[in-house]
């Protein structure tokens, strides 16, 4: 190779930003070309309308999969502020649309991550073919239209409106991603999932795409996790206690929110949840369970002599057997291990979980002895 062919110097480099970066490299951004991709679509669009809901600005988020390949979600809040007319309090919608939501999340443990990228709407649109913003803010109707990114035109005041709230309604690129076939089911799961772990929520999905009428499910759980265990929990046996263990607790720390119950089967199945993301491979969270549930249920079992003082203690493994429980905790700043968010790093959820385990199970146990004697003697 020649002294020439081998230079290489920063004239030589190109940067890419905003829209251009991320249609080069989406598998960066939304995880894969392939319907895992498209899921992540949804959840930048959603995870703004669903926290609009949890921050107490809007009621209801509505998510509709349309027939010509679109999604379109619908939120009832005040409107994104336009900055063409002006408005203020938030990120105007371009900015959303155009750029990543790179900085502080101000809402904390108030908000919930339901995708494993946190970069917000602009991602979504960036990978759209097509992408419309209609925004009802003090009684005007602002409509925006968006091609692979990029405004057409400014937002354009389209007459009066009715209500306030903001729909945005986009096409994924069909020369982007290998396939444009949203799953219903996957995101039927995901939206119950997560009206279960915040009961403020109310979420309904519709999927206009099958032939004849479509079909239309709504998630609300005002009994949260308390619901959650009892609907993993249905088919899992004979209930060994017929009532499903719940409690919550805010610390300055964190929000512990816990729900248990006991069934005839021997698998354990627990599951656990940082700011409303799945966390399958635990966490310091899951692991303060565990300890706090160990704690509490020896100590029943010492107190009524159902442990000699030599016996050794039982063990969270045996005492986990038949269990299904749901842990969730919500942290002003959560601290993942790992790419995927899968196991949660917090040391302060430990001691928590821990400790509101232990005294909430502990005065369940002194309140319903009969009970109480039905869980700890089965494992004795």
């Amino acid at each position: 190779m020649g002294e020439e062919a081998g230079e290489y110097d920063a004239s030589q480099m190109t940067v890419l930003e905003g829209r251009h970066a991320i249609r080069k490299r989406p598998g960066m951004y939304v995880g894969s070309t392939g319907e895992r991709g498209l899921r992540h679509m949804v959840f930048y669009v959603a995870d703004r309308a669903l926290n609009e809901v949890l921050l107490g600005s809007a009621t209801r988020v509505d998510i509709t999969f349309l027939a010509d390949g679109g999604v379109r979600v619908a939120d009832d809040g005040p409107g994104v502020p336009v900055e063409a007319a002006g408005h203020t309090g938030g990120p105007g919608l371009e900015t959303l649309l155009t750029h990543p939501l790179t900085g502080p999340d101000t809402g904390g443990r108030h908000t919930l991550i339901s995708g494993a990228f946190s970069l917000g709407p602009c991602v979504t649109n960036a990978l759209s073919n097509r992408l419309t913003a209609e925004v009802r803010r003090e009684g005007t109707r602002w409509v925006q239209e968006y091609a692979r990114g990029a405004a057409l035109a400014p937002p354009t005041a389209t007459g009066p409106a009715s209500g306030s709230g903001t729909t945005l309604t986009f096409r994924p690129d069909a020369g982007i991603f290998r396939t444009t076939e949203f799953l219903f089911g996957v995101f039927e799961e995901r939206f119950r999932e997560l009206a279960f772990l915040n009961g403020d929520l109310d979420v309904s999905l519709t999927d206009e795409r099958p032939a004849g009428e479509p079909r239309s499910v709504r998630f609300r759980f005002p009994d949260g996790v308390r619901e959650f265990v009892a609907f993993l929990d249905a088919e899992a046996g004979a209930a060994v206690h017929p009532e499903v263990i719940a409690f919550e607790r805010e610390t300055p720390a964190a929000t512990v929110d816990v729900a248990l119950r006991w069934s005839a089967s021997r698998e354990e199945r627990v599951r656990g949840f940082a700011n409303s993301w799945p966390t399958s491979e635990g966490g310091t969270h899951t692991l303060g369970f565990r300890d706090g549930l160990a704690a509490a249920v020896n100590a029943y079992a010492r107190e009524r002599r159902l442990l000699a003082a030599a016996d050794p203690d039982l063990s969270p493994e045996r005492i986990g057997e038949g269990l299904t429980a749901v842990v969730s905790v919500k942290l002003d700043q959560p601290e993942f291990l790992g790419a995927t968010r899968g196991r949660l790093g917090n040391p302060v959820a430990l001691m928590c979980v821990a400790e509101t385990v232990r005294e909430h199970l502990g005065r369940w146990f002194a309140e319903r002895p009969e009970q109480a004697r039905a869980v700890v003697g089965r494992f004795l």
